[in-house]
């Protein structure tokens, strides 16, 4: 410990009372909301010098900075895409701030600088990804992103003279995007910052060369903000995707011949079930849960009476149906039972006719290839490995080594278990521990502990710098497979889903709570972090337990969940969380809402809360607002701070040099409170 702390400085209370469905609700922070206001700024100010004031002495801090560089300044790929024989992609060399975007002429190729960012001299914080290649592989469609924003610009490279052309697509959200087939011009579905009509939702078909200003609008969806409109495409056909976020999330979906003029023909009308389409020359293809709640992948027949038949090619079972593709004349499946993974082959038959190779610890994600060739492209990792890039040949069976990063981590100390334990309502839940070999078989180690607890999401072996810096200093990590997930089916969602919520949270303080009664850790040594809805979790677990954790790590979060919906677009997660509109799910939002729960004269433990400007997925208002919350009501010497930035956002994409600062700040901060040897 060190002897640089002091008290936080006062944020003022300006109580806003409300009442919702006959309960009062008062608000001392909602000023802080106001982003951009002047003293919004000045809070910012004062709340970072505080945080800098403490994390800046913590001892050992320039050995950690020294062991996160090395973590992190090495070659990574991204964003890989195969068009005909060309693979394009994002590559960072070890020192650079931001990765640029590369070609490569078949597998064995030199990689072929394309897009630098730096090279447009608005600095390190520019960052572009590569989006979509025209089907002739000589125009790529990249993102420009500032910062972490969710917007960005969309521009135009062609490819064979490296020549970025006049025609680009302003700063906003694009929601589709479709090549012509025959590179002439392209199809579009965009909601701009700063457009006179904010909320029109349309298509529009743009000629290369010629005005924005002369597109023809293609299909008009409606003026409404509960409306978003996709858009994709086969080589023959577009497909306009509209749905509608009200009680319950309505899609309508139409097609169109690229050759055929005239409106789009419409083919399902107000479906409030899932229903995923691939098109494949003349038949359409679609993941769905009508009838199937693990999901089956169906045939659609399109009668001349505008019905249709969905017709099962691979069935329902008992596992959820994950991320698919289809390659040549083959179907990959990927299914995650018990925490293992799993990819199926069959044929456009729906024949099974092979299934790929993973081993049990590891993680294993389908990232695509041309639908055409007979090339999957696949990520695979573990908690000790770091991610590696493989190609599999439809023909041969065969994996082959694409890219990987070379992090200086041995994977031969740290292994992984798992283990079973019950929870509040008796349920069995199970959780993987990993760590050092000696830590595994040890007890009263250092412990870090996460998990998410919504969407669906699986929780499985994965590699983190976070996670790999804490378990080299003798660090347990604990990885709970709580509900929320689909580890054991669409039931494990449902059951902490919306007006279940909580049920996540009695899952992961059952976990905290059986790591100390059996002697893994102590309530001292024992921290958590997430972001973003495991951010949520998080705060959720600080403000019930707070006795459980000696540090907790807040980042990107959501925490004032009785308005949550009112910023951005986040009214899209009503079907997730429910919203404080409806009374049966206000009674439960204000029941665990982390920023509602914050008790004034509790001890809290040591908490680190991150943000930035730039976060339009979970807004900073949240981080902000709690922090001026938790620090007015904690009786305990613990620190608790914001860390914020500007250009931080949902997006992963600061510069190096940020990165490593930021790394480094979560790390000394988790080496001070858990007392680790650096």
């Amino acid at each position: 410990m060190h002897a640089c702390l002091k008290p936080p400085p006062p944020s003022k209370q300006e109580p806003v009372t409300e009442i919702l469905h006959g309960e009062s609700v008062t608000d001392a922070y909602r000023w802080l909301e106001d982003q951009d206001s002047p003293r919004t700024r000045a809070w910012i100010e004062e709340q970072t010098l505080y945080a800098r004031n403490y994390l800046d002495c913590i001892p050992g801090r320039d050995h950690i900075r020294v062991r996160i560089r090395e973590f992190l300044a090495v070659e990574t790929y991204d964003s890989l895409q195969k068009v005909g024989n060309r693979y394009f992609f994002r590559k960072r060399l070890p020192d650079q701030e931001q990765p640029c975007i590369y070609m490569r002429e078949g597998a064995d190729g030199e990689d072929l600088l394309l897009i630098d960012p730096l090279e447009r001299g608005t600095g390190s914080h520019t960052a572009v990804r590569p989006l979509r290649i025209s089907p002739d592989g000589r125009l790529l469609l990249y993102e420009v992103k500032e910062g972490g924003e969710r917007t960005g610009t969309f521009e135009l490279l062609d490819i064979d003279i490296r020549k970025r052309l006049p025609d680009f697509l302003p700063r906003g959200y694009l929601r589709g995007f479709v090549f012509a087939p025959d590179g002439k011009s392209f199809y579009y579905v965009q909601e701009a910052l700063g457009a006179k009509r904010p909320i029109y939702r349309a298509a529009y078909h743009h000629v290369l060369g010629t005005p924005f200003s002369e597109d023809q609008e293609i299909f008009f969806a409606g003026e409404d903000e509960r409306i978003r409109l996709g858009l994709f495409s086969d080589t023959k056909r577009l497909v306009f995707l509209v749905s509608r976020f009200l009680e319950k999330t309505y899609t309508d979906i139409y097609l169109k011949p690229f050759e055929r003029g005239g409106m789009p023909e419409p083919i399902f009308r107000g479906i409030d079930y899932t229903l995923a389409l691939r098109l494949l020359d003349d038949r359409i293809l679609a993941l769905t849960d009508r009838n199937a709640p693990n999901r089956r992948i169906v045939e659609i027949l399109l009668r001349e009476n505008g019905q249709h038949e969905l017709v099962d090619l691979v069935p329902e079972i008992d596992t959820p149906i994950g991320p698919w593709l289809i390659l040549g004349d083959r179907i990959f499946v990927s299914y995650t039972k018990q925490m293992k993974h799993t990819i199926c082959i069959f044929d456009l038959s729906g024949q099974r006719v092979g299934e790929f190779p993973i081993s049990d610890d590891e993680t294993v994600r389908m990232i695509g290839g041309p639908p055409e060739g007979d090339e999957l492209l696949l990520e695979t990792e573990s908690f000790a490995r770091p991610i590696e890039v493989l190609r599999y040949s439809t023909k041969t069976n065969q994996q082959t080594l694409w890219a990987k990063k070379n992090i200086q981590f041995d994977p031969t100390h740290y292994g992984h278990s798992q283990v079973w334990y019950t929870s509040k309502d008796g349920t069995k839940i199970p959780m993987y521990l990993a760590g050092r070999l000696e830590v595994l078989a040890g007890s009263n180690s250092p412990t870090i502990m996460t998990s998410y607890g919504g969407y669906g999401v699986s929780m499985t072996p994965q590699f983190s710098i976070f996670v790999a810096f804490l378990m080299e200093r003798g660090c347990l990590f604990a990885l709970p497979n709580i509900r929320g997930g689909s580890e054991f089916g669409v039931e494990w969602h449902k059951a902490a889903k919306r007006r279940n919520r909580q049920t996540a949270y009695d899952d992961f303080l059952s976990a905290a709570e059986w790591l100390i009664k059996t002697g893994r850790t102590a309530p001292g040594k024992l921290a958590i972090f997430g972001g973003s809805n495991s951010g949520l979790l998080v705060g959720a677990a600080l403000t019930q337990r707070p006795d459980l954790f000696a540090a907790v790590v807040c980042m990107v979060p959501m925490l004032d969940m009785l308005r949550y919906h009112l910023f951005d677009n986040a009214h899209v997660w009503k079907d997730e969380f429910g919203s404080v509109d409806d009374p049966e799910d206000f009674a439960v939002l204000a029941k665990y809402s982390p920023y509602h729960q914050v008790r004034q004269g509790t001890a809290y433990p040591a908490t680190m809360l991150v943000s930035g400007d730039a976060d339009r997925n979970c807004n900073p208002l949240h981080a902000r607002k709690m922090t001026a919350r938790l620090q007015a009501a904690n009786v305990s010497e613990h620190p608790i701070f914001l860390d914020y930035n500007k250009f931080r956002g949902h997006s992963p994409v600061l510069p190096l040099s940020v990165r490593i600062e930021a790394l480094t700040d979560r790390m000394a901060f988790l080496c001070d409170r858990l007392q680790l040897s650096v």
